[in-house]
């Protein structure tokens, strides 16, 4: 990711316009149009060898005839003129273009994103409407209209979509601080636009309409960067697999399941929406509420039963709540509401209320403490005009204080009698809608993102049984069989593997012949299992390769022949390698489960999580992006719930959760470990009493080609390769090592246990305890683009953090700001050199420029550290601080 690079495309003082043009249905004409209306303060230079001069604006003939180089050049050209264009914008220093051509080729975007590079331009497009900037006047756009100043930033593939919002948000009166056609994204992508977009302080929330995302490792990253601080919601097309062909006729790239994408949106923390229905809904709520909601219970003030009984219902069935109100809030309302002694929520106060009383409700429920969120319901009556009803409600809330209030939104219904209010309220800053199931379904964007953000922050569960894992034994094993060109294992190939990792697989015995398969069995003990073992046969089961309850010698070759006959008709090419042969496991009570992992073109490993059966594809499974830990599982296991993928049987004995979030952790870290893994299926997998038993097994494996443009795993997981046993001075030992989300409670109470004046150091005055949020943000790290070294030991069974140093890479790599603090109790042992040394490694090893970082003048240890260790020492004598850097790169 770079913001560096792009943060001229968002500041322009300057914009050509290639292929400017008088004749109204060229892009040259509305591009220029669009800027001149637009309000730049900038030169606008139109190039062209047709007109002396464009919208009355004087005309150069050519690139190298402009009197100044660019900020920004619009190339409105057709596309076979793109190449040699840039290569004279290049030429005269310009680095950031915008293309609108459309229809280019695979092998024409490929040419084009190579030229860029190797005139080190940043473009934007092809196949774009180009970039606005509201609060600049910017309108680089081929555009049918323009949009106003506003906390929401748009970002999109698609420019009739584009159009579309432009439409309904210039009807709505919503602004965006930032309007973004990608297009095809040969160059500048969705990654770097987040990164510089989560950074802005006039963007509030983002918006992102998208058919393909090509670098998947950098997206999320930047995707969880930027929901960690402001909404991030998303449209992502290609929901089918008819759609999934669409969207990438129309802007190329790979395509993946969408219940990958799902898996990814959720797992950066972000939103999904399902349409534009939905997304012009969260654009208006998030427009005038871009904050996080405190609780999720909704209060509904209504002057008609029906509507509000339709927005219960739509609440409920989105797995949302009512609010409870208090005694004091009901009594309060009682008197005001003649018609009722006993309101409740929904607040009903009836078609014929005149405007004063709606007011004396509407102020009770504003000043009531259980009162946070208000969904204010208004039917169009003789008596009561929704117009007076929307004045009421903006000066009503105009009068107290922003931070105090509920969020409050409004649906008026109806069309003519309720436009001009709906149109009061949006001016006033309240979001209001045309139906109570699209204000339920806007409020209920709020609500998961909400759950989305603590799923995020969540603190995970440490496992014990980390011991059960020896990978480099597993890794041995595999490279044994791919020694041995054996690339499919089945299952008494795969059991040994997964022994390693502590996932525990039935008895199994192999036999290459009917007459063999009886004499093992009998060997076996009775009743037994007849299983086909062929590399080409993905589900034996559904060809009756599969024969359970065989009770004698006879009975398992007289299967084993069936087996063989099946086959010949069904498979007459197929490789068959034996049979295996398995004592009857009891399943009688128990649940049988299915885990996969598949390797995706774009994301890499996926674990898939659902049902027992004969086939497993993405639509009957829960979908994961690895690395899981007990937080993540646990989400995966509900998700497989929700969708109803897993089913809650009536059984003796439930699942044991807390023991399958242990086994999906121990399935994760296989395929962390083992990159020669490209897929696994585990299935039958028996769920019985507290265990778990895998019935049948099959791995491919493959040797693993590390691919330069491509990270193997779409997430980078925890970087074992960085712990180090470390001996203090006072001749102990003690683990260095990268910072775990399961360390929050430790973090905890290193914090606590730090002096005043410790604290004072580290943060340059008074600090609070930090609340778990904090603490998870810490702990809860992307080792993409931060990094957090700790010192800890066993301390009566349990770790105890000794010091923490932390680095974070700019997004440009250039320069990483580092903090180191050491236990007030743990000084004089060498930890600030060992965690400083960890940092400085760790910045040289991932390519940073250089170093650097603050501390105060009383901090001489520090101070003299750094000295030793090679850094610039700057005191900053009006700030009262040190500047510490060293360059590395």
């Amino acid at each position: 990711m770079s913001v560096k690079r792009i943060s001229q495309f968002f500041n322009p003082k300057s914009i050509a316009v290639v292929g400017a043009s008088n004749n109204a249905s060229r892009p040259g004409y509305i591009v220029m149009r669009n800027l001149l209306q637009g309000g730049f303060n900038g030169p606008i230079m139109p190039v062209t060898p047709k007109y002396n001069a464009v919208h009355g604006v004087l005309a150069y003939p050519d690139i190298a005839s402009l009197p100044q180089t660019p900020d920004i050049a619009i190339i409105c050209t057709n596309k076979s003129t793109i190449l040699p264009l840039i290569t004279a914008l290049a030429e005269q220093g310009c680095k950031n273009i915008i293309v609108i051509a459309a229809g280019l080729s695979e092998q024409q975007k490929d040419a084009l994103s190579s030229h860029c590079k190797t005139h080190k331009v940043n473009l934007l497009g092809p196949n774009c409407l180009g970039l606005m900037i509201p609060h600049l006047g910017v309108n680089a756009s081929f555009s049918h209209t323009v949009t106003r100043p506003g906390k929401v930033a748009f970002i999109s593939q698609s420019a009739a979509v584009c159009s579309t919002i432009l439409d309904w948000a210039q009807h709505k009166d919503i602004g965006f601080s930032y309007f973004i056609s990608v297009g095809d994204c040969v160059d500048i992508d969705f990654g770097e636009l987040l990164d510089f977009l989560g950074r802005d302080s006039k963007t509030k929330a983002v918006l992102l309409y998208i058919d393909n995302l090509k670098d998947i490792r950098g997206f999320i990253s930047a995707a969880r960067a930027a929901a960690f601080s402001k909404p991030v919601i998303v449209i992502k097309t290609g929901r089918t697999e008819a759609g999934a062909k669409a969207a990438h006729a129309h802007t190329g790239g790979a395509s993946s399941s969408d219940a990958v994408y799902d898996a990814l949106i959720q797992r950066a923390g972000m939103l999904r929406v399902n349409d534009l229905r939905e997304l012009f809904a969260a654009t208006q709520t998030l427009a005038l509420h871009p904050k996080l909601l405190k609780v999720e219970p909704l209060c509904i003030l209504t002057n008609g039963g029906g509507p509000a009984v339709m927005a219960v219902d739509s609440l409920v069935q989105s797995s949302g709540k009512l609010c409870e109100l208090s005694e004091h809030t009901l009594t309060a309302l009682n008197h005001v509401i003649p018609q009722s002694d006993s309101t409740d929520n929904p607040v009903d106060i009836f078609g014929d209320s005149a405007p004063e009383r709606y007011q004396k409700a509407l102020k009770i429920l504003l000043n009531a403490p259980e009162v946070e969120n208000l969904l204010i319901i208004h039917t169009p009556s003789a008596l009561a005009p929704s117009t007076e009803y929307a004045r009421i409600i903006v000066d009503t809330l105009s009068k107290i204080d922003a931070r105090k209030r509920p969020f409050v939104m409004t649906n008026f219904m109806g069309e003519e009698a309720a436009y001009e209010a709906r149109k009061i309220c949006a001016q006033g800053g309240i979001p209001t809608y045309r139906t109570p199931e699209g204000a339920v379904g806007a409020y209920m964007h709020l609500i998961n993102y909400r759950r989305n953000q603590k799923h995020l922050t969540q603190t995970p569960e440490s496992i014990v049984d980390e011991l059960n894992i020896d990978h480099k034994a597993a890794q041995a094993t595999i490279a044994a069989h791919l020694s041995r060109k054996e690339n499919y294992l089945s299952t008494h190939q795969a059991a040994p593997i997964l022994a390693h990792y502590g996932i525990e697989t039935v008895t199994t015995y192999i036999a290459t012949t009917p007459s063999e398969a009886a004499e093992v069995a009998a060997e076996c003990g009775f009743p037994v299992v007849l299983k086909l073992i062929s590399p080409d046969i993905a589900s034996k089961s559904e060809v009756g390769g599969v024969v359970l309850n065989l009770s004698d010698e006879h009975e398992v070759e007289q299967a084993a022949f069936a087996i063989l006959l099946r086959i010949n008709k069904v498979y007459p090419d197929a490789r068959i390698d034996g049979f295996s042969i398995q004592p009857m496991a009891p399943r009688a009570g128990a649940h049988e489960l299915r885990i996969a992992i598949k390797t995706d073109p774009q994301f890499g490993p996926v674990i898939l999580l659902g049902e027992a059966g004969s086939a497993l594809d993405y639509s009957q499974a829960a979908v994961a992006l690895p690395p899981l830990n007990m937080n993540l599982a646990k989400y995966l296991i509900a998700n497989a719930q929700d969708k109803g993928v897993l089913k809650e049987r009536t059984l003796p004995e439930k699942v044991d959760k807390y023991r399958l979030c242990a086994l999906l952790t121990r399935v994760s870290q296989l395929i962390v470990d083992q990159p020669d893994i490209s897929s696994l299926e585990l299935n039958p997998l028996l769920a019985t009493q507290g265990q778990f038993l895998v019935l049948d097994a099959c791995i491919e494996i493959t040797p693993y080609q590390r691919l330069s443009h491509r990270k193997r795993l779409a997430i980078r997981p925890y970087p074992k390769e960085w712990e180090k046993t470390i001996t203090l001075k006072d001749g102990t030992h003690a683990l260095l090592r990268p910072i775990r989300p399961e360390d929050e409670q430790a973090h905890k109470k290193f914090d606590e246990s730090l002096s005043k004046e410790d604290r004072y150091s580290r943060f340059f005055g008074e600090m609070p305890q930090f609340t778990h949020d904090q603490l998870a943000k810490m702990t809860q790290i992307d080792y993409d683009r931060e990094m957090a070294f700790i010192v800890s030991k066993k301390v009566d069974g349990e770790d105890v953090t000794l010091g923490v140093s932390r680095v974070l890479m700019d997004p440009d790599n250039l320069v990483a700001e580092f903090a180191i603090v050491v236990g007030s109790n743990q000084q004089g042992l060498g930890l600030g050199r060992i965690l400083m040394n960890a940092a400085i490694d760790y910045c040289q090893r991932q390519g940073v420029s250089s170093i650097e970082g603050m501390t105060l003048f009383e901090n001489s240890g520090m101070i003299e550290l750094a000295r030793k260790l090679g850094f610039t020492i700057k005191r900053d004598f009006e700030e009262g601080t040190i500047h510490m850097s060293k360059a590395l790169n």
